[in-house]
């Protein structure tokens, strides 16, 4: 780690065709470094920062530079994550980008792909969607998460932007009883894959400041909305106000927190996997009903504390400590919640872990009707998953699976091989 031998603040405000192109205000040693870094995500509920977590970010960046990226105020994260945490950092910049021309300038894209780590900071997060998505800051932070493993982090508005699908309150914000009234009401407004690309984050959407108000009624219809539109489930991650969910590259989620002297949650929402689990009722205009015998969505509720004891698996969405499982549902436009509920039973598809068998290919992809198989072994059993885990069938020692009757959509295949100790997992679409 680079010792730190310049102090400056520096404050830019850089005009393009008589309008604000950026303002950036820098805190530390003005010479860029390089650091090792290790990638993870740090999803803030939304008030202040938890300081643990904040110093879980910080580590990840190996002491290098750390951008924080905002649409509106000033310099207030800087001399927070530069000295107020105890961990060694390169620099500290503050860039407000809020139009696009100030995403696709050149300092602001060379300063987001120089760093380290980068924090979005709370506001609206229809702005970042506005000024940020399909720009220089689009492509420079999945740059940050994909090639060069660095941590990213955000609170409020920039959590909510850190899933595949995100709430982007285009129209305004809305509460959990107009969502779960209609659905499809004006103000549902739902970006999927178009922005950031975080791995342990496939098929998650997230909510903030969850205990203030109540949003497990919008969280759900965001998700049932989803579901609608894919065909696929979505998970949720949300976070209470003060409660800090931190993902490392693993895909194991911690949950920081103030917890037992202040009551911090996180929720890992999921659709349950016993079939048939899509809404019942999720049209135009109409109350949403997401019931399926009172276990519509299977809820993994988290306490927060100072040391991130509790634990959830992303990598399979169940294992899990220190918390309890509960069950949501919906019935005409109401929610209702069980505590302690059973677990899901189904096998998961999100999996990371398995061995990658590159000699064995599966073709076409997508597929009309018949999915061949070629190895230099017969696999011994064939497993296929629907996209909520489901097995919707098994078979063994074949290399050809007929999918003529299946329905459009995505499925996961399991090929075991021997002795099952070497497996490969293929994703593949069905498309007739």
């Amino acid at each position: 780690m680079k010792s730190i031998i310049v102090y400056f603040i520096v404050c830019f405000n850089v005009y393009c065709f008589g309008q604000t192109s950026y303002v950036s205000y820098f805190t530390g040693d003005v010479a860029d470094v390089t650091t090792s870094t290790q990638y993870g995500v740090c999803l803030m509920g939304g008030a202040s920062e938890d300081d643990n977590a904040m110093r879980w970010f910080l580590s990840k960046s190996g002491g290098g530079d750390i951008i924080v990226l905002r649409a509106i105020g000033s310099n207030g994260y800087n001399s927070y994550l530069y000295s107020g945490l105890g961990v060694s950092v390169n620099s500290v910049e503050t860039i407000v980008i809020s139009s696009l021309a100030a995403a696709n300038d050149p300092y602001v894209r060379q300063q987001i792909r120089n760093a380290e780590a980068v924090f979005i900071a709370g506001g609206n997060q229809f702005d970042y969607m506005s000024y940020w998505k399909n720009t220089a800051v689009d492509s420079s932070l999945n740059y940050l998460i994909n090639i060069k493993h660095c941590p990213i982090g955000g609170t409020s508005a920039g959590m909510a932007i850190q899933g595949q699908a995100y709430f982007s309150a285009a129209v305004s914000s809305i509460s959990s009883s107009q969502a779960l009234l209609n659905p499809f009401d004006a103000s549902v407004t739902i970006g999927n894959n178009d922005f950031l690309h975080n791995p342990v984050l496939n098929r998650v959407i997230t909510d903030t400041h969850f205990d203030n108000p109540d949003r497990r009624g919008r969280l759900s219809a965001f998700l049932a909305r989803l579901f609608q539109d894919s065909t696929q489930a979505f998970y949720g991650i949300a976070c209470d106000e003060y409660t800090a969910v931190c993902i490392d590259d693993a895909g194991i989620a911690k949950v920081y927190g103030g917890y037992p002297t202040y009551d911090d949650n996180a929720y890992f929402i999921q659709a349950n996997c016993t079939l048939p689990n899509s809404p019942e009722n999720c049209s135009t205009g109409q109350p949403l009903t997401w019931d399926r015998n009172s276990a519509a969505l299977k809820v993994y509720h988290v306490k927060g504390d100072i040391n991130a004891n509790n634990l959830f698996d992303l990598n399979n969405w169940i294992t899990c400590s220190g918390g309890s499982w509960q069950n949501w549902y919906v019935n005409n436009g109401v929610i209702s919640y069980s505590l302690n509920a059973s677990a899901p039973s189904c096998i998961p598809t999100i999996i990371n872990s398995f061995k990658n068998l590159t000699d064995i290919l599966l073709y076409p992809n997508p597929v009309n009707t018949e999915l061949r198989i070629s190895s230099s072994k017969t696999p011994k059993k064939i497993t296929v998953y629907n996209a909520t885990g489901f097995v919707v069938v098994e078979e063994n020692g074949i290399q050809e699976l007929d999918l003529s009757n299946y329905e459009d959509g995505m499925y996961f295949v399991k090929l075991e091989i021997d002795d099952n100790s070497e497996v490969k997992i293929q994703k593949i679409i069905v498309k007739h």
